[in-house]
């Protein structure tokens, strides 16, 4: 009955609390919050070791979003990897199967009629993409900084990242000489820069090398060391034509030196100085526009300007420019868990290691979750042009693990779920450019294809902007990965509320996935309207009919969730704008005629429209609660289906799910729309134990960057909710935090966030509205309804009473 009263009420507020963004009203002489003055935390935040890096997933990131590093930190011969956020194998041209449309209607008449061995059959030859497979994102290559000294004793090492500066530190003594490294990838200035001193001379004497395993050219010109290329593909049918393509150039140049430097052919020397300083930039002659490498670009041209502009300015102008922007960003959200037990004075692998063994660390939590949101500033933002991939920026291998590709049936719409709640809308800016590109060789898919409308994008695609069936059907039957990557574009809008941007950028995008949607449904032989061919990412069932496992199958409980969502979140669009009534309308008739998503024998949600026996109990891919999170359809407003769910989550992790880091990171995010902060507490801890390296990033095994995005995401969950007009404060608090702060966290109808908590209980809230919205706020069942002004700052004590 509780749960009831509560649901009339939210309903009954909403009504009243009808929002206004365009005339919003202001209130006077209202200046920002200074959440450091507000809530003070006074923390700071460094992952920090007492010794080099031995293997690539121990050093360090650093990263604009275009260009990226990882530096060892080692003392006998320093390496320094590199990335360049375009630089992939391949070329732009369609995978379309031309016998895709002709044989469509047969494949879905038999998957309709159970006969799937025969439809799967036929798909696979006539829907799979042609070519099938994506070539790989690429490593750029490595500096090799060779010390003529290796025998001197080591003594005193740190190395260490600042999160709030995104500095990287290295000291040590080498014999007596005090040596130190600092490296950081400016955004400002779109450089990586070094630099190295010494007490006494002796300790810098060096030869530095470019290194690139094929495809480059490694040369000095003037003081400069250089890496030319270009990309040649072998020609792989399964990969597409070969030949030479993508064209790339990086320059490392000394800017500042006190000894004497000389230059080989391909390396630079460097004799009795006590200071170095390095620039280093890169390019290539990816546009995206097209989706494509354009030959009117020069990379060689681009990395030089980028170097000569960066040597015009001191070491400390470099510095302090790349340090005041990158903290503008950073400091925006503080987090602090139980103050007191701060373990700051612990290696961090140590401290990962104590944590692996049970031990509590507060603090390492606050580290990995302001790193989540360090790595996202690193790898998706201005300079750079392309979204956040499987590893983020930061890539060893010329073939990377999955290609370091663009998967949309999860990981990538995760790489962006802490983007917007922790107050980094920023990096929105390069998925919503990308999107818009790919609509374009999406329209082409969706007509060649499947005969429809609008766009669509299958499991995943590349820099060149693939849209077919990648992998075959078995791994790649997934036409609606464009519709669910809508997801980041919409709510891009619910925290910033940017009418502007919603009508020019998102709204086109999400009615070109709504058409394609629309046009794309079939009717089944109980009248609903359902998808076909398609399936639950990335999971099988058994066929009753023939006993074997397939994926293949129509109108999994997953389509049906991501179609309620886009058309959802399309008619509110329309609304917003006021467009397109009769199209909006024309998408609630059709949503009428979806299936529903049903609950199954055993009480948990069912994955496909028949209650099939898992192939794989214990999946690692928890499709079917898409509508839990990041959806908004099973709430506490849906008791049957909120209960559900969480039999869904028990049963697969009683047959071992969550095996990933990945999808450890979704069950930390299911649990917190579930309202249940100690099974949160109990994941994430597992998170940590189980899926995290020594540098703290996220492993699948191997490496891949979702999970820490899944992970920081999940952590500001449990602290803040504000899906379905409703901000809900502290909704899955674990015990294990009794007394905490958080600060800057955003929710949706752009407010900014901070709260304090003693005892396990809401001691103070403070709430910026941005934009004058209406605000519904939730504290243990306790609601509180007003209307706001534009920069009006609310104060709010235990009780949701205002102070």
């Amino acid at each position: 009955m509780k749960k009831i009263i509560l649901s009339i009420l939210f309903i009954s507020i909403l009504l009243s609390c009808k929002t206004n963004n365009k005339n919003p009203e202001k209130t006077e002489n209202q200046q920002p919050i200074e959440w450091s003055d507000a809530i003070p935390t006074g923390k700071s935040y460094v992952l920090w070791y007492d010794h080099p890096a031995i293997e690539w997933t121990d050093a360090l990131p650093v990263g604009n979003g275009r260009i990226g590093a990882m530096m060892f930190g080692k003392t006998g011969a320093e390496r320094i990897q590199l990335n360049e956020e375009s630089l992939w194998g391949g070329s732009h041209i369609s995978n379309d199967n031309p016998g895709a449309l002709k044989n469509l209607p047969e494949i879905r008449s038999l998957i309709l009629e159970g006969k799937i061995p025969q439809a799967f059959e036929l798909a696979d030859k006539n829907i799979s993409g042609i070519p099938g497979k994506l070539r790989s994102f690429q490593t750029l290559g490595d500096i090799y900084l060779v010390y003529d000294d290796t025998t001197s004793a080591i003594s005193d090492y740190r190395r260490e990242l600042d999160l709030v500066t995104g500095v990287q530190h290295i000291t040590y003594k080498k014999g007596d000489a005090l040596v130190e490294c600092e490296i950081f990838a400016s955004a400002p200035d779109d450089i990586i820069a070094v630099k190295m001193t010494s007490s006494v001379p002796g300790p810098l004497d060096m030869t530095v090398h470019l290194e690139r395993e094929r495809d480059a050219e490694i040369f000095t010109s003037g003081n400069a060391l250089n890496l030319r290329g270009q990309i040649v593909d072998e020609d792989v049918p399964e990969l597409g034509p070969g030949g030479a393509h993508m064209k790339y150039f990086a320059s490392l140049f000394p800017a500042r030196y006190n000894g004497v430097a000389n230059t080989t052919e391909s390396s630079l020397v460097f004799k009795g100085g006590t200071e170095l300083i390095l620039l280093f930039s890169a390019a290539t002659d990816y546009k995206l526009q097209g989706l494509d490498y354009d030959r009117n670009i020069d990379p060689e041209a681009k990395a030089k300007r980028l170097i000569q502009k960066a040597d015009a300015l001191s070491w400390d102008q470099l510095k302090t420019r790349h340090i005041s922007d990158h903290s503008s960003l950073f400091n925006r959200v503080s987090i602090t868990l139980n103050e007191g037990d701060s373990l700051d004075k612990l290696p961090t692998d140590e401290r990962l290691a104590r944590f692996k063994k049970g031990a509590v660390d507060h603090g390492l939590i606050c580290n990995y979750f302001q790193y989540g949101r360090y790595l996202l500033m690193g790898s998706s933002r201005a300079p750079g042009q392309l979204p956040a991939n499987l590893q983020g920026l930061w890539n060893k291998d010329l073939w990377a693990p999955w290609c370091s590709d663009y998967h949309v049936n999860i990981n990538i719409q995760m790489n962006y779920w802490p983007a917007e709640v922790c107050n980094l809308s920023e990096t929105v800016d390069p998925l919503i450019n990308f999107m818009k590109e790919i609509t374009v060789p999406g329209a082409l898919t969706a007509k060649n294809v499947y005969g429809a409308k609008g766009w669509t994008m299958h499991h995943t695609t590349d820099v060149f902007g693939k849209t077919s069936v990648l992998d075959g059907v078995y791994w790649g039957m997934f036409p609606l990965g464009g519709a669910w990557m809508t997801f980041p574009l919409w709510r891009h809008y619910e925290f910033t509320q940017d009418v502007d941007y919603l009508k020019e950028k998102a709204y086109p995008i999400m009615k070109g996935a709504a058409e394609f949607l629309q046009t794309f449904l079939i009717e089944d032989k109980e009248g609903y309207l359902v998808t076909a061919p398609s399936y639950s990412p990335e999971n099988s069932y058994i066929d009753p009919r023939s006993g074997r496992e397939f994926k293949l199958t129509y109108a999994p409980t997953m389509d049906i969730q991501i179609i309620r969502e886009v058309f959802l979140n399309t008619r509110k669009a329309a609304e917003i704008l006021g467009v397109d009534a009769e199209f909006s309308r024309s998408l609630q008739k059709t949503m009428d005629k979806l299936p529903p998503v049903r609950i199954g024998a055993d009480g948990t949600i069912m994955e496909w429209i028949k209650d099939y026996k898992e192939f794989e109990p214990g999946h690692r891919h928890i499709s079917h609660l898409l509508g839990l999170h990041p959806g908004t359809q099973i709430t506490p407003e849906t008791p049957d289906f909120f209960e559900g769910a969480r039999k869904t989550l028990e049963k697969r992790l009683a047959s071992g799910g969550g095996h990933t880091g990945w999808s450890r990171a979704w069950i930390i995010n299911f649990y917190a729309r579930l309202l249940d902060g100690e099974e949160c507490y109990k994941h994430l801890r597992l998170l940590l134990e189980k899926s995290t390296l020594d540098n703290l990033w996220d492993t699948h095994p191997p490496f891949q960057i979702d999970g820490n995005f899944g992970g920081t995401a999940g952590i500001a969950e449990m602290l803040l909710q504000s899906h379905n007009g409703m901000v809900r404060i502290l909704p899955a608090l674990p015990s294990a935090w009794p007394e905490g702060k958080v600060s800057g966290l955003k929710a949706r109808g752009n407010f900014e966030i901070g709260m304090e908590w003693k005892n396990g209980k809401l001691a103070k809230l403070i709430v910026v509205s941005l934009s004058g919205n209406p605000l519904l706020l939730n504290y243990n069942d306790q609601v509180v309804k007003m209307n706001t002004k534009v920069g009006q700052i609310l104060t709010f004590n235990e009780n949701l009473e205002q102070i």
